[in-house]
C-alpha cells in the first residue's frame, strides 16, 4: 500500500543587528529584537496558526488517518516562547492527537555535524529535551540541518541512538535508485535511511503558485493521481518541505490550504495512506544500501554545502567560530552559551554566499546586507566580541591539549550523574511497585482497633536535685 510521509521543517533564524567595530568589548548584545519579533509575528499570521489549524482539522476529519511530522529547531521554539506562545499551544494541540511525530534536529540549526561531533551531540540533546518538555514526545528519527548527510555523519547519529535518518534524494547519490524505498546506511545495517522525494516536495514548496508551470494549477486530485500511477512496488513518498510553504511562499489566496484539506479525501479514495517516519521505518524493509562519501544537503542544484561554506569568507568565519568549541563547553556562563547556539545558525553564513545575490533573494527571503562582504564584516565584529568573552574565562594561553582532560572530566561527571539519576528513578519505580500491594494488603487485613477509656496520667518530675547544697561564698 502506498503511503505519504509528510515532514515539515520549522525554523526561525536570529537576526543580528548592525554591530560596528567600536562596539567590540562594549556591547555584548548582538540581536535585532524588532526584526526577530516582526518575522515571527508575520509568519504566525501568514503560516503557523492557520497551517496548524488546517492540519488539526485534517487529522480530526479523517479520524486520525492523516499523519504529519515536524522537525522544529530549538531556536524556533525559543522565539515562539518569546514572541508567539500561541504557536507553541497550537503545536501542543496537534501533539495530543497522536497522529503527529517530532523529529530530532540540531538545536541551533547549525553545521555542527560537519565541524564538531561533540557539539553536534550537545545540540541534539538540547533540542530533544525541549521537544519532550513542551510536547511530551521523545524523537526517534533524525533530520539534520538542511538534511546534511554523509556516511560519517550517519554513523555519528547512530551513536546517539537514532536508527532512522531522513536524507536528500540527490541525483548524484541516488543514480538509478528510486527515492520511494527504504535504504540502509552504507556499513551499519541497523540504520535505515528515508529519502526525500525532492520533485514532489518542491512541486508544493516552490512551484505550486507559479502560473507558468506546465502543471499549474496543482490540485489534490492530480497530486494523489501521480502517486497512485507510480510503479506498484514503490510504496513510500517522503515529502520534506519548509513549513513556510503553507501561507508564506504560497499565500493564502493561492489555494494552498484548500489543496491540503482535500488531500486526505482523495488519498483514502485511491487507497493511499499517510504515515510518520517511525511507522515507515518499522513497517517497510530496506531494499539496498546508500553510500555518501562526501556531505550532501537539500540546498540548490548541487545538493552540497557550498551555500554555507563555498567561499573564503564563509570558511574564515566558520573556522574562527568552531575553534572556540572546547572553551565554550567548559564555560558555565548561561548567556554565553545562548549566544553560542544563536551564532551557529546557518543563515549567518548563507548571507555571505555569492551564489544567490543576482536576484537579491535567498529562497524567497530578503537579504539584510548590501553584499556578502558586508554580511561577513558584521558577523566577524560580533564574533570578535564573543571571542573576547570566551577568552576572558579560558585564555588562549591554555592550549587545547590542556583543555581535553578538563572536558573529559566534565563528560565523565555528567555521565555519572545521568547514570545515577537513571538508577534512582529505577529504584523509585521498584519501591512504589513493591509498596503498593503491601499497602492494599494491610488495608484489607487490618482490623479496627478497640478504643478504651484513657487512664489517668501521673506527671513525673524530671528535675534532678543535688544531694548536697552548694556552699555559700
Amino acid at each position: 500500500m502506498k503511503t505519504i510521509n509528510f515532514i515539515f521543517r520549522v525554523h526561525q533564524r536570529p537576526n543580528l543587528k548592525r554591530y560596528r567595530f567600536f562596539e567590540i568589548g562594549n556591547d555584548h548584545y548582538y540581536y535585532d529584537d524588532y526584526a526577530d519579533e516582526t518575522a515571527v509575528r508575520q509568519l504566525t499570521d501568514q503560516c503557523y496558526l492557520e497551517a496548524n489549524r488546517t492540519l488539526l482539522e485534517m487529522i480530526r476529519s479523517s479520524n486520525g488517518k492523516f499523519k504529519v511530522s515536524f522537525a522544529i529547531s530549538g531556536l524556533a521554539l525559543e522565539q515562539f516562547e518569546r514572541y508567539a506562545p500561541e504557536v507553541i499551544e497550537s503545536f501542543q494541540e496537534l501533539a495530543k492527537t497522536g497522529s503527529v511525530e517530532f523529529l530530532a534536529t540540531p538545536n541551533g540549526h547549525s553545521l555542527a555535524s560537519i565541524y564538531d561531533e561533540d557539539e553536534f551531540v550537545i545540540q541534539t540533546k538540547l533540542q530533544t529535551n525541549k521537544i519532550k518538555q513542551l510536547f511530551g514526545k521523545t524523537p526517534t528519527v533524525y533530520a539534520n540541518t538542511a538534511l546534511i548527510y554523509s556516511d560519517e555523519i550517519g554513523d555519528s547519529i547512530a551513536k546517539m541512538g537514532y536508527k532512522t535518518i531522513m536524507i536528500e534524494g540527490a541525483k548524484h547519490i541516488m543514480g538509478w535508485k528510486s527515492t520511494h524505498y527504504v535504504y540502509n546506511h552504507a556499513y551499519n545495517n541497523k540504520v535505515k535511511l528515508l529519502v526525500r522525494d525532492n520533485k514532489l516536495s518542491d512541486d508544493i514548496n516552490y512551484r505550486f503558485s507559479q502560473w507558468n508551470w506546465n502543471e499549474f494549477p496543482l490540485t489534490a486530485e492530480k497530486f494523489i493521481g501521480w502517486i497512485k500511477a507510480s510503479p506498484a512496488e514503490e510504496e513510500i513518498f517522503n515529502l520534506f518541505l519548509g513549513y513556510e510553504a503553507l501561507g508564506a511562499l504560497n499565500h493564502r489566496d493561492s489555494g494552498i490550504f484548500e489543496f491540503f484539506k482535500a488531500l486526505p479525501y482523495h488519498a483514502i479514495e485511491n487507497g493511499v495512506a499517510f504515515s510518520t517516519p517511525s511507522e515507515v521505518a518499522s513497517k517497510i524493509k530496506p531494499v539496498d544500501t546508500i553510500s555518501v562519501l562526501h556531505p550532501m544537503s537539500w540546498a540548490d542544484e548541487e545538493k552540497d554545502l557550498s551555500a554555507w561554506c563555498g567561499n573564503e569568507l564563509q570558511n574564515e568565519a566558520l573556522n574562527k567560530l568552531y575553534s572556540l568549541t572546547k572553551r565554550v563547553h567548559l564555560c558555565s556562563d548561561l548567556l554565553l552559551k545562548i549566544d553560542w547556539q544563536r551564532l551557529q545558525d546557518t543563515s549567518h553564513f548563507f548571507f555571505m554566499t555569492t551564489k544567490h545575490y543576482s536576484n537579491g533573494m535567498i529562497y524567497a527571503e530578503a537579504i539584510p546586507y548590501e553584499s556578502p562582504y558586508d554580511a561577513f564584516m558584521n558577523y566577524m565584529n560580533v564574533l570578535s566580541d564573543f571571542m573576547e568573552r570566551v577568552k576572558a574565562q579560558y585564555p588562549t594561553s591554555i592550549e587545547n591539549e590542556e583543555l581535553n582532560p578538563l572536558l573529559q572530566t566534565i563528560y565523565n561527571q555528567e555521565q555519572k550523574i545521568a547514570d545515577l539519576e537513571e538508577q534512582l528513578h529505577a529504584c523509585k519505580g521498584k519501591t512504589e511497585k513493591q509498596a503498593t500491594p503491601k499497602v492494599k494488603a494491610e488495608q484489607k487485613t487490618t482490623k479496627p482497633v478497640k478504643v478504651t477509656k484513657p487512664t489517668k496520667v501521673v506527671k513525673v518530675s524530671t528535675k534532678i536535685e543535688p544531694k548536697t547544697k552548694p556552699a555559700k561564698k
